[in-house]
């Protein structure tokens, strides 16, 4: 036999070899799912812009993971998302059959020594995200607060969800490092029930992510002021609005602002817990990607008045490494403004 010959039997070996390995990963990965429900749960309250996101995932992921399961959305709403981040990272199964959506903030609480964190947000099995959208502060038209530098002079309060929540940890950062007059109200369950305050005098404004600022009646209505983004890049879908980074007077603070706003960057983060093995973490990704790719997912969202932006769970798990490399005067410094250690 040739050296040649040798070398295309080994080659078509290998081929068989691979396609064999995927042939059984497939099969294992059908054997999860079949027959078995799959548990999205939601660290949001329902009605809001993360909730209708979870859901609409919940609607379709199913048939694109092996052997097609149900997928059923669940509710877990607490201390401002915590409460379901600290189940999948202590108390979920860890068969693939259950994962979440988490506020994208929860990543960063350990670091900025948050309370109630039971996890370390490098070990989640990110699965990625259908979005970055951008947070804004708005005000209602009633309030005396109009624009951004309204807020350097005059107090505006402010609906929240729990203390960990964006709509809570926005303002009191943003009070603490820029100065600008937030007060803020917390308890409320959900954005859609912030934005039912707005609407009742209870509150003046809120932050939000822009997309579920743009479903609630009170911005299509035209009765709420977008005052500026926070983010660490301005967004094209929102023209013309400025950034707090604008009135950014000293290096410290933004460098204190840019890891604050990192958050933006991962989205909407889907996560499983940590320590899954390697082909239920690659099912669930391809899943997901999947889902978002699909016409059907991208027409609901398009009914919703949702754009989809992809983020891949590799590019989560990479930003969220980047993030805990922040040089450590830094983060004292938003932990301080936050009013930790």
């Amino acid at each position: 036999m040739t050296v040649r010959s040798i070398v295309t039997l080994a080659a078509g070996a290998a081929a068989v070899a691979v396609l064999v390995a995927g042939t059984a990963s497939a099969q294992s990965l059908e054997s999860v799912y079949k027959g078995h429900n799959v548990e999205l749960l939601i660290g949001f309250g329902p009605g809001g812009g993360n909730d209708t996101w979870a859901r609409l995932v919940a609607a379709h992921i199913g048939k694109h993971l092996p052997g097609k399961p149900t997928v059923i959305p669940k509710n877990m709403e607490g201390a401002g998302g915590l409460q379901v981040a600290n189940y999948l990272f202590n108390a979920a199964p860890k068969n693939g059959r259950v994962f979440g959506l988490i506020n994208r903030g929860i990543p960063l609480e350990p670091l900025l020594g948050g309370k109630g964190t039971d996890f370390d947000a490098r070990k989640f099995t990110y699965i990625g995200s259908p979005d970055r959208d951008t947070t804004v502060c708005g005000a209602m038209k009633t309030a005396e607060v109009q624009t951004m530098q309204d807020l350097f002079a005059k107090e505006l309060v402010m609906g929240a969800t729990g203390s960990g929540a964006d709509t809570a940890i926005y303002p009191e950062f943003l009070r603490a490092v820029l100065g600008m007059k937030f007060k803020v109200v917390k308890g409320y369950k959900g954005s859609s029930a912030v934005a039912l305050a707005m609407e009742r005098g209870e509150v003046q404004g809120a932050c939000l992510a822009f997309t579920s600022f743009a479903t609630k009646s009170i911005y299509r209505e035209g009765k709420v002021n977008i005052l500026f983004q926070a983010a660490l890049k301005p967004d094209p879908d929102i023209k013309g609005v400025p950034s707090a980074l604008d009135v950014v007077k000293s290096a410290a603070d933004r460098q204190a602002l840019e890891l604050f706003f990192a958050r933006v960057e991962l989205g909407r983060p889907f996560v499983a817990p940590p320590g899954l093995a390697p082909e239920l973490v690659k099912g669930l990704r391809d899943a997901f990607q999947a889902t978002l790719a699909d016409p059907a997912f991208r027409a609901d969202a398009k009914k919703r008045r949702f754009t989809v932006t992809p983020v891949s769970g590799e590019e989560l798990q990479k930003l969220v490494d980047d993030i805990y490399k922040t040089p450590k005067d830094v983060v004292g410094r938003v932990a301080k403004a936050l009013g930790r250690k």
